[in-house]
């Protein structure tokens, strides 16, 4: 008798965690089974859309439902990001993360959100370099004689940037607080106005997005003296990082995929897998490398590492230069 009650017991425990384990299969093998919009804060056309395109006509493609995006620009990416901490927790309202939210975190003083506590990281996609460019007028071809031309020139190089708290701004400041040079910013509204006259002459040197300006360079049209990332970039493997000539300097344009706080884990780690899987397919990485991207695939703890690493830094490059937005 006892070994037949003891044998039903052991029956029972063993169906209660099949249950359980087919319960969080479940969770993920019902999803999707409708839309899930992709958010993306900017205008349709910028490399943040076209990362959030490539990425959700793969994810249609495997997971059998369509994956929209929609463009909601506006306060610096803000309204979008805004939009998704609201939605309900449940992998529908996808985040297409950028720099500008890690910046934003310290940029902004009055958000109705706190980016690493009410978004959950899902995957990195890819990270693109900044390159630190010239107009050829400046009589200088490498960071070290930039760095001593500004010293003797005080007042007459202006740093330009495609608006004030973008990844573009913030990139010339970290390089002016590790090198403690006095260089003006001039912010425009977007990359095309900054580009056109830096292209003139009106403005000497940028830190601009690897892709805007990667026809420019290659036309002699600008120099380019530097990339931002910690290793070299393979679009212009010529052209050495800023780190090797200000030790421990890094900066990257980056893109990744979040969603609402408190979403299922398995969905979470399903949306994962399929965006990894997308970082392997040779047509996704040709589509990637012409935005100067470099694949990161890696888990959603790593991606969250990675986020909350990159704000501490702008956090203390926001604070050095005194900047805020209301």
């Amino acid at each position: 008798m006892q070994r037949y009650v003891g044998f039903l017991s052991r029956l029972l425990f063993g169906l209660l965690g099949l249950s359980l384990i087919g319960a969080a299969d479940a969770g993920a093998a019902g999803y999707p089974d409708h839309t899930v919009r992709i958010i993306v804060g900017y205008p349709a056309g910028g490399s943040t859309d076209i990362v959030a395109r490539i990425i959700g006509n793969w994810l249609s493609q495997k997971l059998g439902q369509q994956f929209i995006v929609e463009n909601k620009p506006g306060a610096g990416n803000n309204i979008g990001t805004e939009l998704v901490t609201k939605a309900a927790p449940d992998g529908y309202t996808l985040l297409l993360i950028n720099p500008a939210n890690t910046i934003n975190a310290t940029l902004y003083k009055k958000l109705n959100f706190v980016f690493l506590r009410d978004i959950d990281p899902v995957a990195n996609v890819i990270q693109v370099p900044n390159v630190m460019e010239v107009n050829p007028s400046v009589p200088v071809k490498t960071v070290k004689e930039f760095i001593d031309y500004v010293k003797a020139n005080p007042d007459k190089i202006n740093i330009a940037s495609s608006g004030n708290g973008t990844s573009i701004h913030l990139s010339g400041e970290l390089f002016k607080m590790m090198t403690g040079l006095k260089i003006t910013h001039i912010p425009y509204k977007g990359s095309a106005p900054m580009l056109t006259d830096l292209l003139g002459g009106q403005v000497q040197v940028t830190f601009d997005n690897l892709p805007s300006s990667i026809a420019h360079i290659k036309a002699g049209k600008l120099r380019a003296l530097a990339v931002t990332t910690s290793k070299r970039s393979p679009e212009l493997p010529d052209v050495p990082t800023v780190a090797e000539t200000v030790p421990g300097y890094e900066a990257v344009a980056f893109f990744g995929f979040g969603t609402t706080h408190g979403t299922p884990k398995e969905v979470v780690d399903l949306l994962n897998k399929e965006i990894n899987a997308a970082l392997k397919d040779p047509g996704i990485l040709t589509k990637l490398k012409d935005l100067g991207g470099i694949a990161e695939p890696g888990s959603p703890a790593d991606f969250g590492k990675f986020l909350a690493s990159e704000t501490a830094k702008w956090e203390k490059v926001v604070h050095a230069a005194n900047l805020s937005i209301q």
